[in-house]
């Protein structure tokens, strides 16, 4: 998601730049023929010394990728992926902190195409961001058409843009695409243990060791209906990645009320379903057709079989599997494969071990209303993680309909019914009697309880660390206990009694919009934060956030929290909140035009991106600058770090290179 969302918001960089225009890049596009109907798109950028352009594939949390999208037509068609044809050169980039490979002086790619037509024309877009050693120019869509008619090459030439900016440390990914991956695998184990699953385990047993008796084939057999189930649903992830391969995509699905509505109703109706109320399946024929060709034996067989037990068990894992796509889509645009390959190995796993050892079927616990208890618990699973897409909303917007303490009061009866689901004193309709807890389900139940209790605090003000990420920000709390704030307004231990923590220099602008965290005081705008800090002779701390952004509601539970942290950023600064995803619309004399694209940013959020992105080269969230009274930085932005000791010592380093200058 983040190279998607580093392309919107380094389109709408330049109009806060007086510089002159970075322009190191040309790029010229044409054709080689290269057989009956095979030719081969050939793109060219020519790069000024001293600057450079990236690799088709960078590390997580870096820069944006050059990378390139051509529409689909009757005329021709696509083979394969682009490619380079000039490798990249890797070195450490002193900016994210971390090697990332880059083009130098010239790239070249090339595509693929396969002609239908005798003439067509291929057309399509190259995105790229160039840097040197000072500055990057903004992401640039370049369009290209490239005329194929088997004459000769047809160049074309395009220009790029330039900005001026900071450099900024940003750290790499925390392997968030491995975490996604783990939990798809343990998505598909539980699909494995639902009643529409686990039972079928002895019949697909059962068809391996029919007929002739060969174990040879019987083994391969076996393995190719292992991966044939790994294949449809990586087949389903692959559509899904491709879909979420579109421009702005992922961020609109991530912020935008109607997609988040969508998913909120989707949750709601797969926990619905997984209750019992009804079966999501699909059409009876698909499964028919795919069981007669597996009953037609041969090794082509094992592959319908594998499509049998996929579409059968449908009405169990399509609520898993449709969740696991949900949130997927709002992520990294590779995130639907992986999750996908994750949930197919973990399901086939089962299936293929019992089939080549069946005399571990032996071991294996009877089908019982355990498996029915499994379905219930993801379904009140999925019913609490819906509310993350109304929360999303609801911040986004600024609705204020999802206090902290309603949405803990609701994750609390949710997590209270599924305890007493599994003690056997609330059923649904599906769920058989409980005579006795077993074991696990008891120790199931003590954990499910203990996390309940452990969120009631949360009604009062607790800070949930723990949950920090999932839950509307603490400012948001109606029953909020004035602890952290009456220490911060001067009641504390931690008070400076020097510098009045209220001591702002007038009301500031959106305060009716927004909120400090921990009873902080400070701006939401910039001019109006910089002139308060040149009255007060202060450093400013800008800190780039977003309503939906897990990292920042971490960094303010975890870190901003230490008294020994809030006490410098109340005393030493003047604090600058800027959310760069808020969609509240400014007068229109506030209106800025893009200098890159020339379209019209009206909103909070939107010019707040503008600059985040054009100065820092970077979309962190969250990200913190310590900045002049010119708002330049005096060291170097801190992204997301979790160590306080260490956001102290560069909270102190800020606030000494201020002062020395």
């Amino acid at each position: 998601m983040r190279k998607i969302l580093l392309i919107i918001f380094f389109v709408i960089t330049a109009l806060h730049i007086s510089a002159q225009i970075y322009d190191p890049v040309t790029w010229d596009f044409s054709y080689e023929k290269k057989g009956d109907n095979q030719y081969e798109i050939v793109i060219t950028a020519s790069i000024e010394d001293g600057s450079h352009i990236y690799a088709m594939i960078v590390p997580d949390g870096g820069p944006i990728p050059t990378s390139f999208s051509f529409d689909t037509l009757k005329s021709y068609k696509l083979d394969g992926t682009t490619f380079n044809v000039i490798p990249p050169i890797e070195k450490m980039d002193e900016a994210f902190g971390f090697k990332i490979k880059t083009y130098s002086k010239k790239a070249e790619f090339r595509q693929k195409v396969t002609a239908v037509d005798p003439s067509f024309t291929v057309t399509g877009i190259v995105n790229f961001m160039a840097c040197n050693n000072v500055t990057c120019s903004p992401p640039k869509d370049v369009d290209f058409s490239v005329r194929i008619s088997g004459g000769t090459n047809q160049p074309e030439a395009a220009e790029s843009g330039k900005i001026s900016s900071a450099d900024v440390s940003t750290s790499s990914g925390s392997g968030g695409l491995l975490k996604f991956f783990l939990i798809s695998l343990l998505a598909g184990f539980a699909g494995v243990l639902t009643p529409c699953v686990f039972p079928m385990i002895p019949m697909t047993v059962a068809f391996f060791s029919q007929g002739t008796g060969n174990k040879g084939q019987s083994v391969i057999k076996a393995l190719i209906f292992g991966i044939s189930i790994v294949l449809i649903y990586s087949s389903l992830g692959v559509v899904v990645s491709l879909t979420s391969a579109g421009a702005g995509f992922a961020n609109a699905l991530s912020t935008h009320w109607i997609p988040n509505t969508i998913f909120f109703a989707l949750f709601v109706i797969f926990a619905t379903s997984f209750f019992g109320a009804f079966e999501i399946v699909l059409p009876n024929k698909w499964a028919s057709g795919a069981d007669s060709k597996a009953d037609q034996g041969g090794m082509l067989a094992a592959f319908f079989m594998g499509l049998t037990t996929v579409i059968v068990s449908f009405s169990c894992t399509g609520p898993i599997v449709g969740a696991l796509l949900v949130e997927a889509a709002t992520g990294d645009v590779l995130r639907p494969t992986i999750g996908m390959v994750g949930f197919g190995l973990a399901f086939a796993l089962p299936f293929t071990i019992f089939a080549l050892f069946p005399s571990v079927m032996s071991k294996m616990p009877k089908s019982g209303g355990w498996l029915n208890s499994i379905k219930v618990v993801l379904g009140f699973i999925m019913l609490a993680f819906s509310m993350k897409f109304i929360m999303t909303v609801d911040s986004v917007y600024n609705l204020g309909l999802l206090s902290r303490d309603l949405f803990l009061a609701i994750w609390i009866v949710i997590f209270s019914l599924m305890g007493l689901n599994l003690m056997g004193k609330i059923k649904f309709s599906h769920d058989s009697d409980l005579p006795n807890i077993g074991t696990f389900r008891l120790f199931l139940i003590i954990a499910i309880f203990s996390f309940v209790v452990y969120m009631v605090p949360g009604l009062f003000g607790a800070p949930l660390k723990a949950l920090s990420s999932f839950l509307p920000s603490q400012s948001k709390s109606q029953l909020n206990l004035p602890l952290i704030i009456s220490q911060n307004r001067g009641e504390g231990a931690f008070v400076s009694q020097q510098i009045p923590v209220s001591a702002i220099c007038s009301e500031p602008r959106h305060d009716d919009i927004f909120e400090m965290p921990l009873g902080l005081t400070g701006y939401f705008d910039l001019k109006q934060g910089l002139a308060c800090a040149k009255e007060q002779n202060k450093p400013v701390l800008i800190d780039f956030k977003g309503h939906a952004c897990a990292n920042c509601k971490l960094m303010e539970a975890k870190v901003w929290s230490d008294p020994e942290v809030l006490r410098r950023l109340r005393d030493n600064f003047v604090i600058i909140a800027l959310y760069v995803d808020d969609r509240t619309q400014l007068p229109e004399s506030e209106w800025i035009t893009s200098q890159i694209d020339g379209k019209v940013k009206k909103t909070i959020g939107k010019i707040n991106e503008e600059l985040e992105i054009s100065k820092f080269r970077t979309n962190a969230l969250p990200l913190y600058v310590i900045a002049d009274h010119e708002g330049n930085p005096v060291i170097t932005p801190m992204p997301t770090n979790l160590n306080v000791e260490e956001y102290k010592k560069w909270l102190d380093e800020g606030f000494t290179a201020f002062n020395k200058k």
